[in-house]
């Protein structure tokens, strides 16, 4: 199945995770846990998967001697709002939320930044190892100077799964079926409506609230999403008994943690990001539960040929959007390094690109 960097830049968006059932206020939890610094977390259901992990998280840096707040919205954007105002000091959101902060580790989010095709096979093993490396590498004490961007310091990344084009028709399997149609796109990311537009295809404002219902609805033609919220959010409505989901990443989704580091104790970074590395594992069940929640007969196979096609039009979207700014560079140079440490035999690994 072909979706292009494009669409796959819908996938971001579609993708902040989550049985995001339509929670519509703002914040779930009015008081906040604790007595130090406060951290927004993002949790579409307000008491779901995330806020119990954080607050498993919390307990986690009380026994390291730290105390935080944690504050629980089902609203991501107000989240992150309220980090940029002040209102928060840390912040839990994905790394598509979190680009402004710390552009470094929100590179990981870009498209097809951590997918691996191997002999025409899609490696969804080797994809996620890229993802567990990268974390590995920015949680190590030397890799500082990579996530401190000036005030702001990446406290933790936690992997939220592959997301992949869930769509209507299962006729739209190549990417010139894709031309014309209409695909849900953020609105707040800058780059994935101008992705969507190089296909040809349509992109269609829309948010975390209403993405999934303008899906099942026929609004729209083509969604990106992780697997996890196939339930939640009752996509199989959209689908219906003409669609499908193509077994392609075009990226894989992650939450991150952002803090002022100013407002915590020293040393609250290194110990914020050993914790979230050595919750991998645990987070990657969670992940593996969502992929099996998909049956099998909805899943769209692409040819060998068209997998590596669309790794590279992944990579030719990914250097655009850097070129323009949208992504991070150095970022993206390391990814690209840890690709080819797992799959060395790419053509990639001895082409230039992405080697600013």
């Amino acid at each position: 199945m072909k979706f292009s960097s494009k669409l796959l830049a819908a996938a971001f968006l579609a993708s902040c995770v989550g049985g995001a059932q339509a929670a519509t206020s703002a914040k779930a939890d009015a008081k906040p846990e604790g007595n130090g610094a406060q951290f927004c977390v993002f949790d579409p259901i307000g008491t779901g998967e995330t806020h119990r992990a954080m607050q498993d998280y919390a307990l986690a840096m009380l026994k390291k001697g730290h105390v935080v707040q944690l504050k629980t919205y089902v609203d991501e954007r107000v989240a992150v709002e309220d980090f940029r105002t002040g209102q928060c000091d840390g912040v839990m959101a994905t790394g598509l939320r979190t680009r402004p902060y710390v552009p470094f580790s929100a590179a990981l989010d870009s498209v097809g930044a951590s997918t691996i095709v191997r002999n025409g096979k899609v490696d969804l093993k080797a994809s996620y190892e890229v993802v567990h490396q990268f974390v590995n590498v920015i949680s190590s004490p030397k890799a500082t100077d990579f996530i401190v961007a000036g005030p702001y310091e990446l406290a933790g990344i936690a992997p939220l799964g592959a997301v992949y084009p869930f769509v209507n028709d299962r006729n739209i399997d190549t990417l010139e079926k894709a031309a014309g149609k209409r695909v849900a796109a953020m609105d707040y990311d800058k780059a994935e409506a101008q992705l969507i537009q190089r296909v040809g295809a349509k992109p269609v404002a829309a948010d975390i609230s209403n993405f999934s219902t303008m899906f099942n609805n026929g609004l729209v033609d083509v969604i990106m999403a992780p697997a996890m919220v196939y339930k939640p959010l009752e996509l199989y409505r959209g689908i219906g008994t003409k669609g499908g989901v193509a077994r392609f990443p075009v990226l894989i989704l992650t939450g991150q943690a952002i803090i002022r580091s100013a407002k915590f104790a020293k040393g609250f970074g290194q110990d914020s990001r050993d914790y979230f590395a050595s919750q991998f594992d645990t987070a990657m069940g969670i992940v593996a539960k969502g992929d099996r929640e998909i049956p099998e007969k909805l899943w769209i196979d692409s040819t060998p040929r068209d997998n590596e096609r669309y790794v590279l039009l992944m990579r030719q979207g990914r250097v655009l959007m850097a070129e323009k700014g949208f992504y991070d560079k150095k970022g993206l140079k390391l990814i690209k390094k840890i690709r080819c440490s797992i799959h060395p035999q790419a053509s990639e690994c001895t082409e230039l690109t992405e080697n600013w």
